[in-house]
């Protein structure tokens, strides 16, 4: 019996995912991960890396960010504490998606997680004051291969649960590119 149900987001190849949990008096199990079940859900992903990000203020952006090839990644990104508003942006060439966006809420409490797969620019803004990410990745961080995506780029249009002007960023996510110009190193 499966553990996980998936839902496809708008953006096909980006699945929401919902894993069963398995309540008692003293709180609930669940399975998080499992290769052969996330199989079945048509993620092939080999996961080699787990990230832990911790978000002291709601409104914090982290995003929109990318691998270049050859060091790609695939994202699965769940949420261990408070909770976020999680994005996809569509960086293949020849997409009939490209440049479109789609997203979903993740809170701690109901468990979902995002699978953004490669060639996808990922971000998410907290919602939540002391938020903490937890997400794998299915290649190993590679500092040349990083790109980026500005977060409010007004031709991709995402609706962000919070005014511009309240967002709080790195210095480095702040001077981002937008997608005008932008030559996607993805194929479809």
């Amino acid at each position: 019996m499966p553990n996980f149900t998936a839902t496809r987001l708008e953006l096909c190849d980006v699945l929401l995912i919902s894993p069963k949990r398995f309540p008692d008096g003293r709180g609930y199990f669940m399975e998080a991960y499992n290769t052969a079940q996330f199989a079945t859900l048509g993620i092939d992903a080999t996961f080699v890396q787990d990230n832990q990000a911790f978000s002291a203020e709601r409104g914090t952006v982290r995003g929109l960010h990318f691998q270049r090839p050859p060091k790609a990644q695939a994202k699965l990104v769940r949420v261990l504490r408070g909770s976020i508003f999680d994005v996809a942006v569509d960086l293949r060439r020849g997409s009939q998606t490209y440049g479109q966006w789609c997203g979903a809420t993740l809170t701690a409490g109901e468990g979902a997680q995002l699978f953004v797969p490669r060639g996808f620019a990922h971000g998410y803004c907290t919602l939540e004051p002391d938020t903490e990410v937890f997400y794998k990745v299915d290649n190993d961080y590679a500092p040349d291969c990083e790109g980026g995506i500005q977060w409010n780029d007004p031709t991709i249009g995402i609706r962000w649960p919070l005014a511009p002007e309240h967002a709080i960023l790195s210095g480095k996510d702040k001077v981002l590119p937008p997608l005008a110009g932008f030559e996607s190193p993805f194929g479809s």
